[in-house]
């Protein structure tokens, strides 16, 4: 594809999409579901794959320098973090080589599920995400942290949408800690999930870099956007964020399954 072919008005609408999706994977996630479409929209000569891959170059940049920033205002500890994100990688990879024998089909009502009863939990339990400590650390803990970020992580290889809402949800009920930490922590984690997959992308020659790039220096700048905002935001704006994002992800798989 001869990326002149875009046009001013096709690299505008691109940039400023690459833009918002940074801003709304920092927040919370699912900037894919902005990003994504507009590629395809823009340039449907390209293939899927390449959307696809193109769109986890940006992703992948967004999201790192947002954990950056999280991680050096938040501090959480870096030895776990290590731990959770070696095996992030490890579980996104085993998940992306199972996605072949999963059934979307069967997969998004059981998701669809999971993020309702995700939304009714966060909306009754107001205290839930708010607790100023630095959490609590060790024992079955770390176990269950890990346990926890496998199998999030094999999810996200085999499907993936509401990855960045579920860690965040498993941090904060596992260390009992606040939503700014845990966003932070989810951050890294989610920046590992999404390694594995763009490897494959780039060992399969999917990527088109030229428009990648691009992609990933606005999506970037969205990202650090977004990371300050939940900095200045704080755990309320996480949590009217998540909900948020229950509804928006709810309806659209529901309208990719019945629709």
């Amino acid at each position: 594809m001869d990326l002149a072919d875009l046009g001013i008005s096709g690299w505008a609408i691109l940039t400023s999409g690459a833009a918002v999706a940074g801003w709304i994977d920092a927040v919370i996630g699912g900037g894919g579901l902005v990003l994504i479409p507009l590629i395809m929209a823009v340039a449907p000569q390209l293939a899927p794959a390449t959307a696809l891959a193109t769109n986890k170059v940006a992703a992948v940049s967004g999201t790192a320098s947002a954990a950056f920033t999280l991680v050096r205002k938040v501090r959480p500890p870096a030895a776990e973090l290590i731990r959770l994100g070696l095996a992030a990688m490890v579980c996104s990879g085993l998940g992306a080589g199972a996605a072949a024998m999963i059934d979307k089909d069967v997969m998004r009502p059981l998701i669809i599920v999971l993020m309702v009863c995700v939304g009714v939990f966060v909306a009754f339990r107001p205290s839930f995400g708010t607790n100023e400590s630095e959490g609590i650390r060790g024992g079955w803990r770390t176990w269950a942290a890990l346990g926890a970020v496998a199998c999030i992580a094999f999810y996200d290889g085999i499907f993936g949408p509401g990855t960045g809402m579920f860690l965040i949800m498993a941090f904060t009920a596992i260390f009992s800690q606040n939503f700014l930490r845990s966003a932070a922590m989810s951050k890294v984690v989610n920046t590992c999930t999404n390694v594995g997959a763009l490897i494959v992308f780039i060992l399969g020659g999917h990527i088109l870099w030229g428009l990648a790039l691009v992609l990933a220096a606005a999506n970037v700048l969205g990202a650090q956007l977004g990371a300050r905002t939940v900095l200045g935001g704080g755990t309320k704006l996480i949590r009217y964020a998540l909900l948020t994002l229950v509804v928006v992800m709810s309806i659209y798989l529901s309208v990719q399954q019945w629709g």
